[in-house]
């Protein structure tokens, strides 16, 4: 009887630590910067060349019923390998010499850039978290993953996005920009982003997903969100009230006055699916 209880007990332990993983496996990670990277240049002495990148989104990139999706399936050994050399490019750049601007345009490319490449790699997928190679029992999807070394240093795809973007610029507009090549992930744009044009880069793509379904939708009177705003609550003010006001200040006109009434946040979606122009 005390050994069957002794058994029990164990059991109920080793199980809450297995749920405890897999939450921690699931769960956005937190902003913590990376200080290396906060170095940065005041005024403009070298040029990053992010046309090659550009003229890869313009081709391969299209939109139906209002949403970016990438046709993986048509691109072809000389683009692969282009594509391979803009990231190369990107990897030698000396980042610590770049003006803020710059960078900034500099960390969202070399993530949507590296995250097109790792679908190439391992397509046809049903959904990038299927590219299981991340460090990890629990872990889900590439995003742990050293994949790029940029001045010498080994990153990762969450290194760009929860060490360096998040933390070095706090604006929650960057869940905008970089691209998980998911259905439910804000749109992958279809040119690069440049100093020059980054900040309207941001603002569009802000509206664009807030104004779209998969964003933010309104259903019998019941507002449902996208789960960026549940996973990065923290990025859109902390609370579903705070939420709300971004979503307001970046929507159209009725999508604006329905939500001037809304408090709350009903339920959250997210389609994992592969954002591919192909079925």
């Amino acid at each position: 009887m005390v050994f069957n209880r002794i058994i029990h007990v164990v059991a109920l332990f080793w199980l809450a630590l297995l749920t405890s993983a897999l939450a921690a496996a699931v769960a956005a990670p937190k902003a913590k910067l990376w200080p290396r990277w906060e170095t940065h240049a005041t005024t403009r002495t070298i040029t990053v060349d992010h046309d090659p990148w550009d003229a890869f989104l313009a081709r391969y990139v299209v939109t139906r019923n209002n949403m970016n999706l990438v046709d993986y399936h048509a691109v072809d050994e000389a683009d692969r390998a282009a594509l391979d050399r803009y990231i190369a490019s990107l990897e030698a750049t000396p980042v610590d010499r770049l003006t803020r601007e710059q960078q900034l345009a500099f960390w969202i490319n070399l993530y949507n850039a590296a995250t097109l490449r790792l679908v190439l790699e391992h397509y046809p997928v049903h959904s990038i978290r299927d590219i299981d190679i991340s460090p990890g029992l629990f872990s889900d999807g590439p995003w742990g993953a050293k994949i790029l070394t940029v001045a010498g240093e080994k990153l990762s795809l969450d290194d760009i996005e929860h060490r360096i973007l998040r933390p070095i610029w706090r604006d929650p507009r960057i869940h905008y920009a970089v691209n998980c090549a998911s259905v439910g992930c804000p749109d992958l744009a279809r040119r690069a982003y440049q100093a020059e044009t980054v900040d309207a880069m941001l603002d569009a793509a802000a509206r664009a997903y807030v104004n779209h379904p998969r964003g933010i939708r309104i259903d019998n009177g019941r507002l449902i969100a996208s789960k960026i705003y549940k996973w990065y609550a923290a990025d859109f003010g902390g609370t579903e009230a705070r939420v709300i006001a971004h979503a307001r200040q970046y929507a159209d006109v009725a999508l604006a006055v329905r939500l001037t009434d809304m408090t709350r946040i009903h339920d959250y979606i997210y389609d994992w699916s592969l954002n591919d122009a192909r079925p």
